[in-house]
């Protein structure tokens, strides 16, 4: 798999203003407080701020808010690569919660590893960082997509 060169919109405004212009249209991602970072073809990432709204019950970060946070990383990877005119949508994803951090923010990066015209295949990495800027891995995912037409 070829990483892909990060990247801020600096370096690839219109396929930033692509994702930003989806992502602000992400209803839960806007409502938990998630920012949109960086952006590259077949790269994204997104930032997740602690606070109550995406905690479990021993206050922890939230599987759930792990896995949606994974899965728009993923997914706006695979909007990178994907037509003009197209949306993605997420068919299926596995993923693999490591541990549940407290406070911080999670940093998830999704990756494409294969953009094909009928299905994209990424993988998303979900790291923890602490306030001192240390860094724990949190959770892993694989997930396909596939690209559907613009509806709105």
């Amino acid at each position: 798999m070829t990483t892909p060169i990060l990247t801020d919109g600096l370096e690839h405004p219109a396929l930033y203003q692509r994702v930003q212009d989806s992502f602000v249209r992400q209803g839960m991602m806007v409502h938990l407080g998630a920012l949109l970072v960086r952006v590259g073809p077949g790269l994204c990432e997104i930032l997740l701020p602690y606070s109550d709204k995406v905690t479990q019950q021993q206050g922890g970060f939230h599987g759930g808010a792990m896995g949606a946070l994974a899965d728009i990383a993923g997914g706006y990877a695979a909007l990178t690569v994907a037509p003009a005119g197209m949306e993605v949508t997420t068919v299926e994803y596995k993923i693999n919660f490591l541990q549940a951090r407290q406070g911080g923010t999670l940093h998830a990066t999704g990756r494409v590893v294969r953009g094909g015209k009928r299905i994209i295949v990424t993988v998303a990495e979900v790291v923890h960082v602490a306030a001192d800027g240390s860094r724990s891995d949190c959770a892993l995912m694989q997930q396909t997509l596939v690209p559907v037409v613009m509806t709105y």
